[in-house]
């Protein structure tokens, strides 16, 4: 039996993770390390409250009505939670196709596992950090071809208007001329929806 860490389900979110009415789901596990990580708990695997799918869907199927009526559903972020593609293959077998799966993504997970989940996501928003190969690094800790490899084969091989992409302005590491680069070259790949945003450092 497939079971997961999970250290946050919110509830009655509405048009910030996807159409409609949604649950966020945040697994734990993450590749990146982020320097302003907004979710360091999900890099502890200790921190968390073990789930199977099952007892996931029994949780959350109290707002099946809201999903239904506003073609909302469950929103799977973290940590990064294609991470735990069998956990939401078989919650989706649960779940049925009437509800939208989303996933908030940095994409930096095998090629093999995106093309696997493609066929059962309604939709992707993908935290594309900074697409200077540099920069990129020195934020997250990791390189990033295997995102831009991910997010050009989602973009080929599904509805863009079903990929959100984040772009966000980071102090201290990217400016302006930076985001407007990653911009440029984003829409350049096909993508339609970028959102920009600025991190607040507290």
């Amino acid at each position: 039996m497939t079971t997961a860490k999970i250290f946050g389900i919110g509830r009655h979110r509405l048009t910030v993770d996807g159409e409609g009415v949604t649950t966020l789901v945040a697994f734990n596990g993450c590749p990146l390390r982020c320097k302003y990580c907004l979710n360091k708990a999900s890099w502890k695997m200790e921190n968390g409250r073990d789930y199977t799918p099952e007892s996931l869907f029994e949780e959350v199927k109290i707002d099946q009505l809201y999903f239904l009526a506003t073609r909302g559903g469950i929103t799977f972020g973290g940590g990064e939670p294609l991470l735990q593609k069998d956990f939401i293959k078989e919650f989706r077998a649960i779940c049925g196709p009437q509800w939208q799966i989303v996933v908030e993504t940095s994409l930096h997970v095998p090629f093999e596992t995106v093309r696997e989940m493609n066929e059962i996501l309604d939709g992707y928003i993908v935290d594309i950090k900074d697409l200077n190969p540099a920069i990129y690094l020195t934020y997250t800790g990791k390189e990033n071809p295997l995102v831009l490899k991910n997010l050009e084969w989602i973009l080929q091989h599904g509805d863009p208007k079903r990929i959100k992409v984040r772009v966000p302005h980071i102090p201290e590491y990217n400016t302006d001329e930076d985001v407007t680069k990653s911009v440029e070259i984003l829409k350049t790949m096909g993508v339609v929806e970028v959102e920009e945003f600025e991190y607040i450092i507290r």
